[in-house]
């Protein structure tokens, strides 16, 4: 079985589960996204521009799909939030570009890309406005995309930056930004610039209300645009590490390996001082409990080549991927520092959520989890 076929039936068997799950819970479609799609329908032939927010580690799964509902939309920027979580942006600007988009790559976090990305808003605006021969002293854009790929945030930071380069006074507005999904209720207006004064329109993440496709399912909840809670967090993590098993990134690790000794002098160097008092004493616990802290990311790095390393199976097959997968999810426990004696389902538990987060947060390498298509005839 080859090594691609492995990674997908993993994919396949995590979706399938989700969207299992969301049928006897509480799925990803609710009452406020049905009606913000409602009034998302109703604005969008309204704006003069589009600025749909995509994941730039899922460029094609993040598709907003009902902006398909309006082909005839004349202006549309495809905006690849989070790059720096990405290791493929080049190749999906080029094929964004040859699909008739107007691509633009942003790291939220960098105050330098954001400025880019305000430079970038304003540039199509004036050719917006010198191609329709109108000099318009309001000009609206309207952020679309699915849940948590980074609108609110980039709504904030394009606000504040307009505000401040036009010299403008007056209170900030602030869009509600959080790391889970479905947030944002209603939709928002924020200027971001003067002379045409333009608006940004933030609207609530949107999803289809049926996915059929179980891969597409996988990867929306790896990256956070499906809440958590609907699969087990030992199952995303499994995901996870299928997909670093399969990649270079873990190579990159090699001076983490076998790092007991970095471990020992560090506890060795923090108790060469005498501990005062029991304030002290559980400031070093939570320091060494905190699963961010560079020793403990480094310790986990060094993990898990080792763990890989010493694997003598053959992870194209399937069999054996798994195998390594629940050998690293053991290994890692002593890694994130979980304390013994919890039982096997929290142990998997705390783990499988201290691993997400490091993946989500950059902190284990740049994934891009859709494949560049091979030709790209296919228009959006």
């Amino acid at each position: 079985m080859a090594t691609a076929s492995t990674a997908s039936r993993i994919t396949r068997k995590i979706g399938i589960a989700v969207k299992k799950a969301a049928s006897r819970k509480k799925g990803w479609y609710d009452l406020h996204m049905a009606a913000a799609s409602g009034a998302i329908a109703q604005r969008l032939p309204l704006v003069d521009l589009v600025a749909e927010i995509r994941d730039a580690r899922i460029p094609l799964s993040s598709e907003y799909e009902l902006l398909r509902d309006f082909p005839a939309l004349s202006k549309r920027i495809v905006v690849m939030n989070k790059i720096d979580l990405a290791d493929q942006t080049q190749g999906w600007m080029r094929y964004f570009e040859q699909q008739n988009c107007i691509p633009y790559g942003v790291n939220s976090h960098n105050k330098d890309s954001l400025k880019g990305l305000l430079n970038f808003i304003q540039a199509q605006v004036r050719g917006l406005c010198k191609a329709n021969h109108h000099a318009s002293e309001t000009i609206t854009i309207m952020l679309v995309g699915i849940p948590n790929v980074g609108k609110s945030a980039l709504a904030n930071s394009l606000h504040q930056m307009g505000r401040i380069s036009a010299a403008e006074k007056g209170r900030l507005k602030h869009a509600t930004v959080s790391p889970q999904p479905g947030e944002t209720k209603d939709i928002s207006s924020f200027k971001i610039g003067s002379h045409p004064n333009i608006y940004l329109l933030d609207t609530p993440g949107i999803l289809p209300c049926m996915i059929h496709d179980a891969e597409l399912c996988s990867k929306l909840v790896l990256t956070g645009a499906i809440r958590d809670g609907l699969i087990e967090q030992k199952e995303l993590a499994r995901y996870f590490l299928a997909i670093l098993n399969l990649s270079d990134q873990y190579k990159k690790w090699a001076k983490f390996s076998a790092n007991e000794d970095r471990l020992l002098s560090f506890i060795e160097h923090k108790e060469e001082g005498s501990i005062s008092s029991k304030l002290e004493m559980r400031q070093k616990k939570q320091h060494m409990m905190d699963h961010t802290q560079d020793l403990i990311v480094n310790d986990v790095r060094g993990t898990i080549i080792d763990t890989i390393s010493c694997f003598d199976g053959d992870i194209e097959l399937e069999e054996d991927m798994i195998k390594l997968m629940e050998a690293e999810l053991v290994a890692l426990r002593d890694a994130f520092r979980v304390p013994q004696g919890l039982g096997e389902y929290v142990y998997n538990r705390v783990v499988g959520v201290k691993l997400l987060d490091l993946y989500r947060s950059g902190r284990l390498g740049h994934y891009t989890l859709d494949a560049l298509p091979l030709t790209l005839h296919h228009p959006l």
